[in-house]
């Protein structure tokens, strides 16, 4: 009777419990376990759900009415999803609608040319279906509702927040058609991101000061992989509630804006003293 293992596990399996990343799988033979290839296979169709998924906009917009935010619903220049998936260009602006949708806003408010820096927001909101509605609807509620909760207990600043915008095949410069046409300091773009085969429902964060057509992503601080098996609902509530209160007292973003939240949470840990590896500043280390 032959009672060799039909798997020859791997050494390092133990390495495993620390990762979702496909390690250690082991073999039958000279190939893939059965198990592993399966699991691979319906990683990879939940992988593509979630780029063909449509955003549900109206029950999206309808939560975060809830919040006590107006809200609008616009959409990009792609007209539907294949174009979007091969007209990146496309998703970066508004389609016409969405123009005279801002523009009628604007009206209804008696927002003059004159009036511009006056009635100037700190913050827009944007919430974008980008390469996986999954993840939206699985935490951009919960994570706008955690950093409206962190701008209002504020003690140093008050926070002016614009009309949250739910955007149909967009992308992430589509923020700065409507941070520009909303009149805010700061925007942050809240998307899904591109679906890892381990990681269908991962949000993304984009923060830009001063919004306006024609920005790079140099202009941008970026948060990601917010999801469950991921960056937390509050840690990534926590991480924007920083950068948004530097930015704003910096007036910059992007490459010269450094996300300093875990340093602080270094130091925090640390009793105050930093970060293990630097030496402290009284050491005159290198």
């Amino acid at each position: 009777m032959n009672t060799k293992a039909p798997v020859t596990p791997a050494r390092w399996e133990v390495l495993r419990r620390y990762t979702d990343a496909r390690i250690a799988l082991g073999r039958a033979g000279h190939s893939l376990p059965t198990a592993a290839h399966l699991d691979f296979q319906l990683a990879h169709a939940l992988a593509r759900d979630a780029v063909h998924l449509p955003l549900d906009a109206d029950g999206v917009a309808a939560s975060l009415r809830e919040l006590g935010l107006d809200t609008l619903l616009l959409r990009s220049a792609a007209a539907d999803r294949t174009t979007y998936l091969q007209r990146p260009d496309l998703g970066r602006c508004l389609d016409d609608r969405s123009r005279r949708t801002l523009a009628t806003w604007r009206e209804k408010r008696g927002w003059g040319a004159s009036q511009a820096e006056a009635a100037r927001f700190d913050v827009a909101f944007v919430v974008a279906d980008g390469l996986s509605a999954l993840a939206v609807h699985t935490n951009a509620v919960a994570l706008v509702s955690a950093t409206l909760a962190r701008l209002r207990r504020d003690a140093a600043q008050a926070w002016r927040v614009a009309p949250l915008a739910v955007v149909e095949q967009g992308r992430v410069a589509v923020g700065d058609d409507i941070g520009e046409g909303l009149r805010a300091n700061t925007v942050v773009v809240l998307i899904g991101e591109r679906p890892g085969l381990s990681s269908p429902d991962s949000l993304g964060i984009y923060l830009t000061w001063a919004p306006k057509v024609g920005l790079t992503d140099a202009s941008r601080n970026c948060i990601s992989n917010v999801r469950p098996a991921g960056l937390s609902i509050e840690a990534a509530a926590a991480k924007l509630h920083q950068l948004l209160a530097q930015s704003r007292a910096r007036q910059l973003s992007g490459v010269g804006l450094k996300d300093e939240t875990d340093d602080l949470a270094g130091s925090m840990a640390n009793g105050g003293a930093g970060n293990f590896l630097l030496a402290p500043p009284e050491s005159g280390g290198c």
